[in-house]
């Protein structure tokens, strides 16, 4: 007996999800305005254009632009009267000694004499004097004292030659005997450091009642690179030195080594040489005037007071 298939009931097809509605695009926000950048800060030296390294200080002393005493005499005296010889030995070309007039005022004038060229450089020995040089120099400042005039002293060199000649010759000799007899000369004496005041070398011709010196010039018993070959073994510590030396001319005063620090123009002397010499030339006058005013037995007591105090501190 055939049977009959019951129909399979369908299942009711599955409703397609509702979609949901699409989310609105979210609102554009305004556009924020562009601040304004702040400027870089600038650096600290850039503030002050004027400030720099001591060891910027030896570079401008030392640069060969810097006006040399041949500058200074052409300027203040194209006719200057130059005496030779120390009636020892010999004449040094390195050290100048003579008769000049300054802005009117006749005086002895003794100074370092480096060259511009390179052949006065060899031959003035970068102005390093021998001790022929020292003695030729006191030997003139005495004609000073003989005949009542003031002495000017212009200091520019790294220090003594140190040769063999010159050590034969009695170099620090010639250098003791000038700090002696400099400090009981009966005249008024000028000093200048006008670049590099190096060692004794320099001071054998900077003992004076008036310590003048100019803004970027440098005054010290060692060169930075000498105190660095010394202290480390190392010539490249030669700025480390130098700022230990407290060689530069506002150091100097305040340590009571010089009375006057001659103002530079901007830079260093080397960018405005005549109105440089023209400022020395004032400040010379200038002291010449003052002391000229105390009588010379008072200048020399007050000048060896003057160096035999220094290097006495208390705390």
């Amino acid at each position: 007996m055939a049977t009959t298939k019951k129909p399979v009931a369908k299942k009711p097809a599955a409703k397609a999800p509702a979609k949901k509605p699409a989310a609105k695009p979210a609102a554009k926000k305004p556009a924020a305005k562009a601040t304004a950048k702040k400027p870089a800060a600038k650096p600290a030296a850039a503030k002050k254009a004027t400030a720099h390294t001591t060891w910027d200080t030896v570079q401008i002393a030392r640069h060969p632009n810097r006006p040399l005493l041949i500058d200074y005499l052409a300027a203040w005296d194209p006719q200057a009267n130059e005496l030779h010889g120390d009636r020892l030995v010999a004449d040094d070309p390195a050290m100048f000694a003579g008769l000049v007039n300054i802005g009117g005022e006749r005086v002895v004038l003794v100074g370092h004499r480096k060259g511009r060229t390179t052949e006065e450089k060899i031959a003035y020995r970068f102005g390093m004097a021998n001790p022929d040089g020292y003695r030729k120099a006191m030997r003139i400042m005495r004609l000073a004292e003989k005949f009542h005039l003031p002495i000017v002293t212009l200091v520019d060199t790294s220090g003594a030659f140190p040769g063999l000649d010159a050590e034969a010759r009695g170099q620090a000799e010639a250098i003791a005997k000038n700090l002696a007899d400099m400090s009981v000369l009966k005249a008024p004496i000028v000093v200048v450091v006008t670049g590099e005041g190096g060692s004794g070398g320099a001071l054998g011709i900077a003992v004076g009642d008036r310590i003048l010196m100019l803004e970027h010039a440098i005054y010290s018993v060692i060169s930075p690179e000498g105190c660095a070959s010394i202290l480390w073994r190392d010539g490249h510590m030669a700025p480390q030195a130098a700022e230990a030396l407290k060689l530069t001319s506002d150091w100097l005063k305040k340590l009571g080594l010089i009375d006057e620090i001659i103002p530079e123009p901007k830079g260093g002397a080397q960018n405005a040489p005549a109105k440089t010499i023209e400022d020395v030339k004032q400040a010379i006058l200038k002291a010449i005037r003052e002391l000229k005013k105390i009588p010379v037995e008072k200048l020399v007591e007050q000048r060896y007071a003057k160096f035999a105090a220094m290097g006495r501190f208390s705390d």
